[in-house]
C-alpha cells in the first residue's frame, strides 16, 4: 500500500482481528442517500479497467477468472458484519479492499492506479472500527480465495497446452487460413471450475454428420453470407458482424454494468454475488466450450468450403469475411458466453434492462441500443455466421451449452460464497 492512511488501516486491522478472534469506465452513481459513489459501480469500472490493460495478452477464461476471483472475495467479505459497527462503511471498506487486494497480486502492474482507488473510497469511508475492520475482512478474503484457486489450470500457459491435430479428414479440424496458427484454448478443459463438478458434464451430443441436410444447409448459409465480398448479405448485416467480431468479454463488460446497476437498490452484497457469480459462472462456460470443441473437433466453414462437402462443390478461394480463430467451430464460443451470460441476468434482474447503448472497437462508428438481453445472444448467433467463421448449429449449440453451464450455476450459487 502506498497512502499513509491505507497502511494505517491494514496495520490497526490486523491488530483489531487479533483482538477480536476491459472498455472504457462509466461515471459511478451516486448511491441514494448516502452523499458518496457506489462502490459496487467504482470497483467494478476499476475491475474493468485493470483487466482492460491485460486483456489483449492473455485468454479470455484467465481474465475472467481475474473477475471472478475478486468479487468471489468481495462477496464473502461482505457476509458477516461485526456488532457494534456502521454495516455501510464495513461493507464499503470491505468489498474495495477485498477487490483491490485480488487485482493488485493478478495484475501487479496496476498497483499505483488500485492504491489510488482504494484511496478514494477509504476517504469517503469515516475512519474508524468499521472501515479498519472491513478493510482487515476484505484482505484475508482475497487472500483465501487466491490461495484456493491455485494451480487451477487457468493460467495462459495452461490454458493454451498444445493440442496434436488429428490426421487429415473430411469434417476434422486443420489450421485455417491464412496463418495457419496452432489451435488455442485446448487446455481450458483441464482446468478446475468454480462450479461446475467436471468440464464434461454438459459436454454436448455430436454435431450433425456432414451429409445431413442440416450441415449442408448451414455450410452453404457461411458460404453465401460469410463471404469476404459477398452480394447476399445486407450493409446492416456486416455492420451487426463486424461488432460482435470484439471479444465476449470487451462486449459484455458494460451489459453486465447495467444489470448491477439495476440492483443499486438491494444490499452491497446482492451486488457483489451477481457480479461474482456472472463471471464464475463464464469461467465454467470456457472451460465446457473447451471441452466439447475439442471432443469433437470440427473443421471451420473456411476449410469445409474450400474443400468441397457432396454436392457443395470445392471454392478453394472463398475467404471469410474475418479472419477465423485458431480452434475448432463446435460450440461457438461467443454464443456459449451469450447463452451464459443472457441466463444469468435474466434470472437476477429480468429478461429486460432499461435502454443502453453499446459500441466495439472492431466496428468504429457504429453504435447499438438495446432493451433486452436476448436481443445480444440473438446478434451473436447471426453475426458469427455473417463473419464467416462459425456455422449456425455452431452458434445455437453454444447458446445451449452456456445456458446449461448458468442454469447449473444458478441453481449452486450458494456454494461459491461458502469461506473454504
Amino acid at each position: 500500500m502506498n497512502s499513509p492512511k491505507t497502511r494505517v488501516a491494514l496495520v490497526a486491522s490486523t491488530a483489531l482481528l487479533v483482538a477480536s478472534g476491459a472498455a472504457p469506465s462509466a461515471t459511478a452513481a451516486p448511491a441514494p442517500g448516502h452523499g458518496r459513489t457506489s462502490v459496487a459501480l467504482a470497483w467494478y469500472d476499476t475491475t474493468a479497467d485493470t483487466i482492460a490493460t491485460a486483456a489483449s495478452s492473455l485468454p479470455p477464461v484467465t481474465n475472467s477468472r481475474t473477475w471472478a476471483i475478486s468479487w468471489i472475495a468481495a462477496a464473502r467479505a461482505l457476509q458477516h458484519v461485526p456488532s457494534g459497527v456502521d454495516r455501510r462503511d464495513y461493507q464499503d471498506a470491505a468489498l474495495a479492499a477485498a477487490v483491490h487486494r485480488t487485482l493488485v497480486e493478478l495484475v501487479p502492474t496496476r498497483a499505483p492506479e488500485l492504491d489510488a482507488a482504494l484511496q478514494q473510497t477509504l476517504d469517503q469511508t469515516p475512519d474508524g472500527p468499521a472501515e479498519t475492520l472491513g478493510v482487515a475482512a476484505g484482505e484475508r478474503q482475497a487472500l483465501e480465495v487466491l490461495h484456493d484457486r491455485e494451480g487451477d489450470g487457468l493460467d495462459a500457459a495452461s490454458v493454451n497446452a498444445p493440442f496434436t491435430v488429428p490426421p487429415a479428414a473430411p469434417g476434422v479440424w486443420r489450421p485455417t487460413p491464412p496463418a495457419f496458427a496452432p489451435a488455442i484454448q485446448n487446455g481450458s478443459r483441464f482446468a478446475r471450475p468454480f462450479l461446475l463438478k467436471s468440464a464434461d458434464q454438459f459436454r454436448l451430443h455430436a454435431p450433425p454428420a456432414l451429409t445431413s441436410k442440416r450441415y449442408r444447409t448451414d455450410l452453404k448459409e457461411v458460404r453465401d453470407f460469410g463471404e469476404l465480398n459477398s452480394t447476399a448479405r445486407t450493409a446492416r448485416q456486416t455492420d451487426t458482424a463486424n461488432f460482435w467480431f470484439d471479444s465476449s468479454l470487451a462486449l459484455w463488460t458494460k451489459p453486465i454494468r447495467v444489470a448491477l446497476a439495476a440492483t443499486s437498490h438491494q444490499p452491497l452484497l446482492k451486488q457483489a454475488e451477481l457480479v461474482a457469480l456472472t463471471n464464475a459462472t463464464l469461467v465454467d462456460t470456457q472451460i465446457a466450450t473447451s471441452d466439447s470443441k475439442y471432443t469433437y473437433p470440427l473443421w471451420r466453414p473456411v476449410t469445409a468450403i474450400r474443400t468441397g462437402v457432396g454436392e457443395i462443390p470445392a471454392d478453394p478461394s472463398w475467404t471469410p469475411l474475418h479472419t477465423t480463430p485458431a480452434h475448432p467451430d463446435y460450440p461457438s464460443g461467443h454464443n456459449t458466453y451469450a447463452g451464459a451470460t443472457e441466463t444469468v441476468l435474466t434470472a437476477l434482474v429480468g429478461p429486460r434492462t432499461t435502454p443502453f447503448t453499446l459500441t466495439s472497437v472492431t466496428a468504429p462508428g457504429v453504435v447499438r441500443t438495446y432493451t433486452a438481453w436476448h436481443q445480444l445472444t440473438l446478434e451473436n448467433m447471426d453475426a458469427r455466421v455473417w463473419l464467416g467463421i462459425h456455422t449456425r448449429l455452431a452458434d445455437e449449440a453454444g447458446v445451449t451449452l452456456g445456458t446449461d453451464v448458468a442454469k447449473y450455476s444458478l441453481n449452486h450459487a450458494q456454494s461459491l460464497f461458502q469461506e473454504h
